[in-house]
């Protein structure tokens, strides 16, 4: 990356790597432990969101529908904190990219749109230090990960990619897909289905 680009990024980035090392050095029992982790990952959520007003508010709404899915197959209260988890910073290597590329508007050239797909490795490379995300990051990294090995950024396929990964790649495309002229969530979640 140019030197001007680190700097347009180091700060956000340093401000949301501190916050994530304090929770990480947390001690306290695990019931207490989760609560604490979501409401001061919900925290680094917003400064996600505010490094990229474009699309505040997704890493939540995705939360909720990857939680939704993730009960309806039974899993656990670690396994859906660790989903919830992910979701929350599942786009934080966004922040890595370079400025022209972080406003999600412009159509993108063949090099650009390279660059954006290494950005769920970026976010996992970013998260795997801290103990307490390590599993959110394997699954923030093959969340654009496709059933028929064509996704990215490693081209993984099938039951290769973790399911967590598979259901947070659901939540986050049902969250983005946009129904021209809907405004009503209803019928718009209604559309998306």
């Amino acid at each position: 990356m140019h030197r001007d680009t680190l700097e347009q990024i180091e700060p956000v980035v340093l401000k949301i790597q501190a916050s994530l090392q304090k929770i990480d050095r947390l001690r306290l029992p695990e019931s207490s432990r989760r609560d604490i982790e979501s409401i001061l990952v919900r925290q680094v959520s917003r400064e996600i969101d505010r490094a990229l007003p474009w699309q505040a508010g997704h890493g939540t709404r995705t939360a909720v529908i990857a939680n939704m899915i993730g009960q309806e197959l039974g899993f656990d209260e670690a396994e859906l904190h660790g989903l919830k988890l992910a979701a929350l910073l599942h786009d934080i290597g966004l922040l890595m990219l370079p400025a022209e590329l972080r406003h999600g508007c412009e159509a993108l050239d063949p090099a650009s749109y390279v660059a954006i797909q290494n950005h769920s490795r970026l976010g996992a490379n970013l998260l795997e230090p801290f103990t307490f995300l390590r599993e959110a990051s394997i699954l923030i990294a093959h969340h654009h990960e496709w059933w028929d090995g064509s996704g990215y950024p490693y081209g993984i396929r099938g039951e290769f990619i973790p399911l967590g990964a598979r259901i947070l790649a659901v939540a986050d495309a049902f969250e983005a897909i946009q129904v021209p002229g809907v405004w009503d969530q209803a019928m718009r979640n209604r559309v998306a289905l």
